[in-house]
């Protein structure tokens, strides 16, 4: 969270709340445009993303259309709720998502749906850098979410993690600039994204 009034409003309002739940729901409020999440029972707040950030999200989206993602049984979302198991009011905001077709009968709550309908969650690294190498890597392996995508700006690679088991992935790939991200068979279609424009987050 950044410094200022701001900052000290938010802290108030999670003293005063009468649960976590409360309080990150509060602060959606008094924060637009940033992304709140409950990882390991601990509130987390993200700044708004910058442009780069977004192109590499609409770059994602066209390239699951153009790979016939819909036609093979996905769907391909921006922000989705996923609903976690390591606390009980734990859930995060992936920047990207593959999910079943028939995600929407998974609702949990607070517009989140339930592991099992997400095939691949994909974090474009920012601010809470922290949480997208280390906590969520833990998080989404226990949820045994299939595939964990990871663009990660500050060391310039990909990271592609797969095959979840307990509180971490068996095998995770590094993906250099000038090479090519191959998703596995488990996300269901065939695609091939280029590292550096996932980097780049343009032409």
């Amino acid at each position: 969270m950044k410094s200022g009034p701001r900052k000290e409003g938010a802290v108030a309002v999670m003293m005063h709340e009468t649960s976590l739940a409360d309080a990150a729901d509060r602060l959606w409020e008094e924060l637009p445009g940033h992304r709140v999440e409950i990882l390991n029972g601990s509130i987390v707040v993200t700044p708004p993303p910058d442009g780069p950030h977004q192109e590499t999200l609409t770059l994602l989206i066209e390239e699951f259309h153009k790979a016939g993602a819909r036609q093979a049984g996905a769907r391909y979302l921006a922000g989705i709720g996923l609903w976690l198991p390591t606390g009980p009011d734990d859930y995060a905001v992936p920047d990207f998502a593959v999910v079943d077709a028939d995600y929407r009968d998974a609702v949990v709550e607070k517009n989140c749906f339930a592991p099992h309908v997400f095939r691949l969650v994909l974090e474009v690294t920012s601010s809470n850098l922290g949480n997208d190498l280390v906590t969520k890597v833990q998080t989404y392996a226990e949820a045994r979410i299939p595939v964990y995508v990871i663009v990660d700006r500050k060391h310039d690679h990909v990271l592609v993690y797969r095959d979840p088991s307990g509180e971490e992935y068996a095998t995770c790939s590094t993906y250099k600039r000038g090479t090519m991200v191959t998703l596995p068979p488990s996300v269901g279609i065939t695609l091939e994204l280029s590292a550096d424009r996932l980097l780049d987050g343009d032409d």
